[in-house]
């Protein structure tokens, strides 16, 4: 049984830093995985994503030099590291894992491309 734990949210000031987890288990090889975030009232949207191997990352524009994302295949691990928190970072942010395919590099930011996903972990900044 596949299964994605989130953990590392909490409450921080604005200009703050967080850092995320994503534990896997249950998956039989690596999988491609992305954060996803959904504020109330608001669609879950896109936030970064890391390739299988690690060797490439991607990020939405407004966390670009703010957040970092990396993973650890040894310990099925996935962290973001979030920096120069805003308020408007406020949301749930899930981890969601994708299987291996070659149209990752265009299909990173959709969540209908990712198979399983977390339970997400809240984030709230405060001004």
């Amino acid at each position: 049984q596949v299964q994605l734990v989130e953990s590392g949210g909490g409450l921080v000031q604005a200009g703050g830093s967080l850092r995320l987890s994503c534990a896997a288990s249950g998956l039989t090889t690596s999988y491609n995985i992305g954060w996803f975030r959904q504020a109330p009232g608001k669609e879950r949207e896109f936030v970064a994503a890391i390739n299988w191997r690690g060797s490439s990352t991607y990020y939405r524009e407004s966390v670009k030099g703010r957040f970092t994302i990396s993973r650890d295949n040894a310990k099925n691990t996935v962290y973001l590291q979030m920096n120069s928190l805003k308020p408007e970072d406020t949301a749930e942010y899930y981890c969601a894992a994708a299987r291996p395919e070659p149209y990752y590099s265009s299909n990173y930011a959709r969540a209908t491309n990712y198979d399983y996903w977390g339970q997400g972990t809240q984030v709230t900044v405060s001004s």
